[in-house]
């Protein structure tokens, strides 16, 4: 199937899924993850309705947005993002989804003031508690998010993770719960805001959105096998 099938498909999946737990589909975003896949990828899902695009190393998202400037595209950081690579986070992407540190949020907020920009933030949780996984404890987010406030570049707009990678349907359940009762008490203790849930991949969206997510990422269900990364700094 070529990608503008796929993007259909995901999005009759997506549709599907919000009919069954009584959602509105306009609720929940398709975000294509085109992280390793060329231009002409992405240009053929632009061309699909996507407009927005998530890449997990900040170097390939740079030359993505220098290549395909004048596309009408938005950049979104998803991948865990060194300190010293906030620059070019900061310099192209409309939003950073993976910020898993205060040190970080300090580093890019230092950044985007001395560019003049603004950064929409998702706060990353590790709900699944691996050790493997980046993020904050879910006891620790409302403590953080405290301190996010003196980030004056920073646009705090909810959370984000990676639920455990488990054929475990209650596993993978709980983890989205434990974000959906974060979002709840983030919003009782702020007054609204938090609104972004981005939870729930190839392999686990639809019960995510069942749990409550408004963003999907998506990316080999839409461009396939992603080819080797391209080696570099």
């Amino acid at each position: 199937m070529s990608i503008s099938a796929n993007i259909a498909a995901a999005r009759s999946r997506i549709a599907a899924a919000c009919a069954q737990a009584g959602r509105d589909p306009g609720e929940v975003e398709l975000l294509a993850v085109s992280k390793t896949h060329p231009a002409a990828a992405i240009r053929e899902a632009r061309a699909a309705g996507c407009c927005r695009f998530g890449e997990s190393r900040p170097q390939e998202l740079r030359d993505k947005a220098v290549e395909l400037a004048g596309a009408d595209v938005d950049w979104v950081a998803i991948g865990h993002l060194q300190t010293n690579k906030a620059k070019l986070v900061a310099e192209r992407a409309q939003e950073f989804q993976a910020l898993d540190s205060l040190a970080l949020a300090e580093a890019l907020d230092r950044r985007l003031q001395t560019l003049g920009r603004r950064l929409a933030v998702l706060v990353q949780v590790n709900s699944s508690g691996e050790a493997a996984k980046g993020g904050f404890a879910p006891d620790a987010v409302a403590d953080a998010v405290a301190q996010l406030a003196h980030c004056d570049a920073l646009d705090v707009r909810g959370l984000m993770t990676l639920a455990v990678h488990s054929d475990d349907e209650a596993a993978v359940r709980a983890c989205f719960a434990t974000m959906t009762d974060l979002q709840a008490r983030l919003r009782d203790a702020h007054g609204g805001g938090f609104d972004t849930l981005s939870m729930g991949m190839s392999g686990d969206f639809e019960l995510a959105i069942a749990c409550g997510s408004t963003c999907v990422r998506l990316g080999t269900l839409l461009f396939g096998a992603r080819p080797p990364a391209p080696v570099g700094p």
